[in-house]
């Protein structure tokens, strides 16, 4: 299969690639992107610790990495009006690991995007596009939220 465009030519804002460090505590950087994605319009439906089921699972050693699925309902179920298949991507996983003991990294990759660049959307949905935008209004929105709180 060749893909329509080069991934190694795909910057940050073609996939929606955001990414915030902060000088705290790795429970304080989780309750804060949690917080910060409540005021945005995001709900988080779904989260867990990796790290510590890898940990346990499989003796991996992994230090704190913490995923919170985000979802707006609304567009969510928008988004599912368009193509059935953009489920296999949700919820939208906003990603907080411990970069070292007081740095956390907090980390966002568009599936919206993602999913548009695989072909799993009509390639001239006007709807999607919208989609595209108001999300990308409202991570854009919680990354400055979280920045300007660090």
């Amino acid at each position: 299969m060749t893909l329509p465009y080069d991934p190694a030519e795909l910057t940050d804002d073609d996939i929606g690639e955001k990414r915030a460090t902060l000088e705290m505590d790795h429970e304080e950087a989780i309750e804060l992107v949690r917080e910060v994605c409540a005021e945005v319009g995001f709900g988080i439906p779904v989260e867990f610790s990796p790290s510590e089921l890898l940990n346990e699972k499989v003796d991996a050693d992994r230090d704190p990495y913490y995923v919170l699925g985000a979802c707006n309902p609304a567009i969510a179920n928008r988004a599912l009006d368009v193509t059935k298949s953009i489920g296999g991507l949700f919820p939208c996983n906003m990603i907080v690991w411990e970069e070292e003991p007081g740095k956390q990294v907090v980390y966002h990759v568009s599936i919206m995007k993602l999913a548009k660049l695989s072909g799993m959307v009509p390639p001239d949905s006007e709807e999607w596009e919208a989609i595209l935008d108001e999300t990308g209004e409202m991570t854009s929105e919680a990354f400055e939220k979280i920045e300007a709180r660090a």
